[in-house]
């Protein structure tokens, strides 16, 4: 038995370029891409040279524009809610900072007064 596969150069420049094998999905169709991936269509109005621009940076990088726009907003998001983790943890950080400040001035280590001797030698 001979298994060996016929290598064979595919050119996928042009799938999908053709009218002949393109046809619009059907609301069924769509409705089951949409629940599989999560999508959820919406209205927005955005400024015509926005959109446009929009449409020529999904062009340069092979997508159309509303994927191009769900990416823009994911990546804003995402960078959004690192930004203010980061921000609550660096207040957080400089409370606790301030707090064992403030008890070593008052005296004390670990929330417990330390003994005159103690704080001399501290």
């Amino acid at each position: 038995m001979n298994n060996q596969v016929e290598s064979k150069e595919v050119n996928y420049d042009d799938v999908g370029t053709s009218e002949q094998f393109v046809a619009a999905a059907s609301p069924a169709q769509e409705k089951a891409v949409d629940e599989a991936l999560g999508l959820l269509p919406i209205s927005i109005r955005l400024q015509k040279d926005l959109l446009d621009k929009l449409k020529s940076l999904a062009l340069l990088n092979g997508l159309g524009y509303q994927p191009l726009i769900r990416q823009v907003l994911t990546r804003w998001v995402d960078c959004e809610l690192k930004s203010m983790l980061n921000d609550r943890v660096a207040k957080e950080r400089s409370r606790a900072n301030q707090e064992q400040q403030n008890q070593q001035a008052a005296g004390c280590e670990d929330g417990i007064p330390m003994q005159a001797d103690e704080r001399l030698a501290a």
